[in-house]
């Protein structure tokens, strides 16, 4: 980690970015538009993503980071699991569904593997 010096260098927060702007447009037109609710939590996990991985980034140590990138990542399959819904309310496609549980899928997997690096780089975490 010694070599990041700002968080838009972690490659996950890059595809947390991805993931916001992909889950904005899905939610700017038709029926998830319309659905406030859904559409509010959809985004506001997407956005959790994004800001616990930034966060996480300014805490002062490896063991508050690790915590932060669960949290991130926790977000990430909720967007997954909002994702199903806009799915069976058929709200979204089915090549939607699947272009952005993909996405989502991407991030959580760089978060994973970062989390994973941080906890086993430093024996006390």
């Amino acid at each position: 980690m010694a070599g990041i010096q700002r968080f838009e260098e972690i490659r996950a927060w890059q595809k947390a970015r991805e993931l916001v702007k992909a889950v904005y447009k899905l939610s700017n037109d038709g029926q998830l538009a319309k659905d406030f609710e859904l559409k509010n939590q959809i985004r506001g996990a997407a956005v959790s993503v994004m800001s616990n991985i930034a966060e996480g980034f300014a805490r002062k140590g490896q063991k508050e980071f690790a915590r932060f990138l669960d949290i991130a990542r926790g977000s990430a399959i909720e967007v997954q699991s909002l994702l199903y819904v806009a799915l069976d309310v058929e709200y979204i496609s089915s090549t939607k569904f699947e272009q952005l549980y993909s996405l989502a899928d991407e991030t959580v997997c760089l978060i994973a593997k970062f989390t994973s690096y941080l906890r086993n780089s430093a024996p006390h975490i």
